[in-house]
């Protein structure tokens, strides 16, 4: 005959009971505590991003730009918003994402050869046919003098190259793809490209986007790929290719006015408008993000200064 006790000899029932009951608690302490721990970064920066974004703590600073936005990447806060997710022509802020997409593919000491049929966009940089190039070089070269032919340069040999083609302007669409993945694999809703330059084409921009993906996009590149923005915080540098020296001089007037500037780029056609993107140190390992979009030629500079003076009154005051 079955015995129906389950009771341990010489163990109350109430002490199993409560042992029990402690058991339980302690399991569901331990998973709470674990799923708190182990959130996705990204996540708990997006989650703090949202809650410390509705208090802006600049309003009413007067900036002729159509769109803005300011972040202090440290403290996860929107310091200042105008229009920032309004989809607008970008300029060469486009070349930011060139230069992300060529090292994401390519080996920075990889060699870029110059053709003749690359030196066909707008403006004039001083790139040579048949010239041979660094990678990393080419890119500080590009970014630092906006150079439109250095970057048609090195999305027709990365993706023909990737490719395994020879037909340059086949690897020039598959590199623009590229870009556009890596746009959405970093979650920057408004923005896609037409080129790797930013270059107007008619009456279609070469790049789209809005002020708040430019800073996500900027950020990226500071935390994960720094080395590629080191050049754009100087006035004027000397590059060499394999052929030469080449004497890069920065776009951005601003390189001497802001203080603690980390990396900056430009950006302007007659569709844009002024466009510039910097960032800068307020204080020892508080890099702020500023980007302006839809200003005009010279305001985007007055732009940034205004808003780069506002944010470190606003952080010297807190």
């Amino acid at each position: 005959m079955e015995n129906n006790n389950d009771q341990i000899p010489g163990i109350p029932k109430w002490m199993l009971v409560m042992n029990a009951f402690i058991m339980i608690i302690l399991l569901l302490l331990f998973f709470l505590i674990y799923g708190a721990t182990h959130k996705p970064i990204s996540r708990v920066v997006r989650e703090e991003n949202l809650v410390k974004s509705e208090l802006i703590p600049l309003e009413n600073v007067p900036i002729l730009a159509k769109a803005a936005f300011v972040y202090d990447v440290r403290e996860n806060r929107v310091i200042y918003k105008k229009n920032e997710v309004a989809q607008l022509p970008l300029a060469s802020l486009t070349k930011l994402m060139m230069a992300l997409t060529a090292v994401k593919i390519f080996s920075k000491d990889s060699h870029i050869m110059i053709k003749k049929e690359f030196l066909e966009e707008e403006g004039d940089s001083g790139l040579l046919a048949d010239e041979s190039w660094k990678l990393k070089d080419l890119l500080d070269f590009s970014l630092v003098v906006s150079s439109n032919d250095g970057a048609r340069s090195v999305a027709s040999v990365i993706g023909a190259s990737n490719l395994k083609t020879n037909n340059y302007e086949m690897g020039r669409k598959e590199f623009i793809n590229k870009m556009n993945v890596t746009a959405q694999d970093l979650g920057l809703k408004q923005t896609y490209f037409v080129n790797e330059s930013g270059l107007d084409i008619g009456d279609v921009s070469g790049g789209y986007g809005s002020a708040m993906d430019i800073e996500k996009l900027m950020q990226y590149i500071l935390i994960n790929n720094p080395e590629l923005l080191e050049a754009t915080k100087y006035a004027s540098l000397s590059i060499d290719s394999m052929h030469g020296v080449h004497i890069a001089k920065n776009t951005d007037q601003d390189i001497k006015v802001i203080p603690g500037l980390i990396a900056g780029k430009t950006g302007y056609t007659s569709l844009a408008g002024g466009n510039l993107a910097v960032a800068f140190d307020a204080s020892i390992g508080r890099p702020i993000i500023v980007v302006v979009l839809g200003s005009t030629e010279a305001g985007r500079f007055s732009d940034v200064e205004t808003l780069v003076k506002a944010t470190l009154a606003y952080i010297n005051n807190s």
